[in-house]
Order: C-alpha cells, then structure tokens, then sequence
C-alpha cells in the first residue's frame, strides 16, 4: 500500500470545479438541518472550510466568502439542530464508497486554548502538546481501509471539575444529563453509536493509553469485537492458559476464598527479551514515503494476568505482539489482541501500526480545515463545528479517491436534475462569489 498524499484545502478555482460534486455530496447531509436557512449556511460555512487560507471561524469564513458572521454565529452555537443524526447519515454514505474490511482506530487529540471559558477546556495532559496544558481534548472513531481514513465521530471530554461547576456548565450549555466519563468509556460510546448507525464493523486499535485499561478490553469482547490495542512493557502476562480453581478444604479453620495458587506472571518486556532470535521475523506493513516501512516482530500466545494479586483471572488467552526495532537494544512496542488463533504475524502487524492513518487525519483537519479554530464557549457549538469539519474532511477523502487510478467513486459532474429544474441549490451562488476574491 502507497502512502496516499496529503489532503489538502481547495483554491477557488478547484472549489468551483468541484461545485456539483461537492453539491451531490452535500445536500442531502444538509437535510438534516431542517430549515432553508441552516441548509444555506450550512453551505456556505462548509465551502469556506474547504477554501485555502484564512482562520476557519465563523468570522473568517464571513470575511472570505462575503457571509453574514451573525448567521454563522447563529447557525454554530444557536441553532437547535442535531450533530448525531447528521454523523450517522455522514457515515452510512461513506461506507459506499470504501471497502468493508476496515479497522476501528481510537485516539485523541488536544486543542490548545487560552482562558477557562471554552467548553471543556483545562490544564490537562496533551499528547498534542507533548505536555501539560490549557487545553480541550476530544476523543475520535475511525474508519480505516487501505485507500482512506476517515473520523465516524468524535467526543469532547469532560474533566471532573468541569462536571462539579453547575454554573459553568450552565454557561457552556453542557448537557444536564452529562456525567463524567473515561477517555475510553467515551470510545465506547461512540463504537455503540457507529453500530447503531450500520458502520461496518471493524477490528478495533488503539494506543496503550487506551490498551491498558482492561475494563475496556472486557467490554469489547462483550461487544463481540477483535482488536489490536497497545499495552505497556510492564504489563504482566502467562504463557500457558491459567483457569480458576476452587479453592480447596480441608474442614478446619476458615475457608479459602481464593485459589491456593496462581503462577507468577511475566512482564510483556521480560518475555519478549527473553526469546530466542529465531522468534522475530521482518515485516514490511506499508510503504512509506521515503521507502517500505519494516521492523522485527514476534507474536506469542499468551494470557493477560490483570486481576493476579486478588486471585481472579479476568481475561482468556489471546495474543502477545512485540516490535523490536533495528536501531534499539530492547525491545519497545507491545500489543494484545483477541484475534484468532489462525492469524498470521503480518495481520497482526498491520492491525497495530494502522494507528498512522489518525495522526495524519489530525493534523490535516486542524491544518488544512481548521479542525481546531472554533473560538465559541458553547457545547452546542463546538459539536456543530466539528460536525461541519468532518463532512468537509470526507469530501475531500472522495476527492482524493477519486484521482486514484481504477478506484470506483464516480461523483456527479454536472449539476443534480432535480436542482437544475428547481433553481434551490444551496451552492447556487458559489461561482460568482468566488469568482470575487482576488487572487492571492
């Protein structure tokens, strides 16, 4: 697989090009919204999401495209319209044009901001920032193939002392049904709403801060889902399959409430490091920019042991993988995984490094469509924003797609019949009003 060049925001020149395809994408997404007005601007914001240069704000995009910032403002942070319905209509007509074989990648991304009034905003770790920070962080889902990768969903995450301030919840417009919920209690949530939605299912991966919390494992095997999620070196493990034991009486004193014994685990590092040469085989997982991308892995059965210092054993035999780069003396990356027994170590391989997709997408949405720009205080708002994005981003997707040689998406180049006859085309005032902008 060949690394697929950046997407990038369109000129005016491209927007207009591209005005009834992006149209025929569009317009019945906008539906959604209910009444003209929202559909218009809904429009309009879009379009300048999409149009290079400038803040994506409500403000900039006004200056761009000769908007009223007042409507925008209104539609972002005061319309009563849904985000959900709209993202759940967003991924239905994205799993026509992509493959069903796909991964589920969670991760998060920060959006540094200034003040203690935005929604959700505190000092809080960042991996975006390397640090801790001022900052909102917003959990996403997936949707990744080999041609595309694009976000189902995204969740803003409410720190505790965000959840305790009813005034500033209040302010912020914070749902009052909301309650405090773990980085990956919000994946779940969103992986619940995908299904609901008819997402296709995916094999779920995510980093080991979201790995390592085994309550979360547990619930996607409950949810009947395979994954390939990171782990820490420390994380213990048996290399034989371990099963509860009735502990045993011999009818004086108290009776045992926990197995006699249970056999010591091992760390994830110490076993890999441990293993004989023969055990790590090269693999190639994708072709980067600058060449093939390769590293040593090995893949073991193995048996989590969470729960070992209490006795209990809360997880079956799965699988152990290990990277193992050329340039370092130990061992560094770790995975568990549920998959089946017959999988071969390059599946396994390409599950856990298919994370690469999202950190790509992050820095596109926030670079190219302005993913972080929203400057509004509101909950509402800051969930229409990103809603917003996430259309434009896969539009863009489609785009790209649609240059590649052989692919099947085959968007509309003339205008939809029913708007040629109606003349309602929320897009109908596109060309002259690019055609206004000077040229940079």
């Amino acid at each position: 697989m060949a690394e697929l060049p950046n997407l990038g925001s369109m000129n005016k020149r491209e927007l207009i090009e591209a005005r009834y395809r992006l149209e025929s994408f569009v317009d019945p997404l906008l539906a959604t919204l209910g009444r003209t007005e929202r559909r218009r601007w809904g429009a309009l914001y879009l379009q300048g999401l999409l149009l290079e240069g400038g803040r994506k704000t409500a403000a900039g995009i006004a200056r761009s495209l000769q908007g009223d910032e007042q409507a925008l403002q209104q539609l972002l942070s005061q319309s009563p319209w849904e985000s959900e319905p709209l993202r759940g209509e967003l991924a239905r007509k994205m799993m026509g044009f992509v493959s069903p074989k796909c991964g589920w990648i969670i991760g998060d991304t920060g959006f540094p901001k200034k003040g203690q009034h935005s929604v959700g905003v505190a000092r809080q770790y960042s991996g975006t920032l390397g640090k801790v920070g001022n900052c909102q962080i917003a959990v996403s889902l997936n949707y990744a193939t080999e041609d595309a990768c694009f976000p189902l969903d995204f969740s803003l995450y409410l720190p505790t002392e965000w959840l305790e301030d009813g005034e500033r919840r209040k302010r912020a417009g914070v749902p009052g049904d909301a309650v405090f919920r773990r980085k990956w209690e919000l994946a779940l949530d969103m992986i619940d709403r995908a299904v609901a939605w008819g997402v296709s299912g995916g094999v779920v991966v995510a980093d080991a801060g979201y790995g390592v919390a085994t309550g979360f494992r547990c619930q996607l095997r409950q949810r009947c889902l395979s994954y390939v999620v990171g782990i820490q070196p420390e994380t213990g493990f048996w290399l034989e399959e371990v099963q509860h034991s009735k502990p045993s009486y011999q009818g004086r004193g108290r009776p045992r409430t926990r197995p006699r014994e249970l056999p010591e685990p091992e760390s994830a590092q110490s076993i890999a490091g441990r293993l004989e040469a023969s055990n790590w085989c090269e693999v190639i997982w994708r072709q980067g920019s600058k060449g093939p991308l390769s590293s040593r892995f090995m893949a073991i059965k193995a048996q989590p042991s969470h729960g070992h210092p209490h006795g209990k054993i809360v997880e079956p035999l799965g699988w152990l993988l290990a990277e193992w780069p050329y340039d370092e003396d130990v061992p560094k990356k770790f995975w568990v995984s549920n998959l089946a027994e017959d999988v071969s170590l390059r599946d396994l391989v390409y599950w856990a490094k298919l994370r690469w997709w999202v950190e790509q997408n992050y820095q596109q949405l926030k670079d190219q469509l302005g993913l972080d720009h929203f400057e509004g205080r509101t909950w509402s708002g800051w969930h229409h924003h990103v809603t917003l994005t996430m259309m434009a981003f896969d539009f863009l997707v489609l785009e790209t797609l649609r240059a590649k040689n052989n692919y099947w998406v085959d968007p509309a180049q003339s205008a939809p019949r029913d708007c040629q006859a109606s003349g309602d085309s929320v897009f109908e005032l596109l060309p002259d009003v690019l055609a206004s902008i000077p040229a940079k």
